[in-house]
């Protein structure tokens, strides 16, 4: 069964996204809420933790199919937890979508992750090189 996928760090990029998957996939702007995404010590990426009264800005990758979703648990490895959620698109919809949660709390920093502060092309030549079957 195909689900949506929730992103919010380095897979709200296209160029990462696009080298995990295989798949086209359409994607929208999304909102999950009772969410907070925090850098990581010593990482480029965030992490995303349950929080009360936060919200997280994303990208929401439509009808992604299953062989997509392993290579996307994959990817993100055992830090992280797949978990269905309850997303709100641009238009105010709400949606069901997976997403992954990260589970090392204690590598979190008190920052908040911000997208425009990204180092794309460092993590697309480090940690995807390295990730990802050649």
């Amino acid at each position: 069964m195909n689900r949506n996928v929730f992103t919010y760090g380095s897979l709200m990029f296209a160029e990462v996204w696009s080298l995990v998957v295989e798949g086209s996939h359409a994607s929208i702007a999304a909102t999950l809420r009772h969410h907070a995404r925090y850098a990581i010590r010593y990482e480029t990426y965030p992490g995303m933790v349950d929080e009360r009264d936060a919200s997280v800005s994303g990208v929401l990758h439509l009808d992604v199919d299953a062989a997509d979703l392993v290579r996307l648990d994959r990817f993100e490895g055992d830090d992280y937890e797949r978990k269905t959620v309850e997303v709100v698109d641009g238009d105010g919809v709400a949606r069901t979508a997976d997403t992954y949660v990260y589970r090392c709390v204690d590598r979190l920093l008190p920052a908040a992750w911000e997208p425009d502060s990204f180092a794309l092309r460092r993590f697309i030549e480090t940690y995807c090189r390295d990730r990802l079957d050649p």
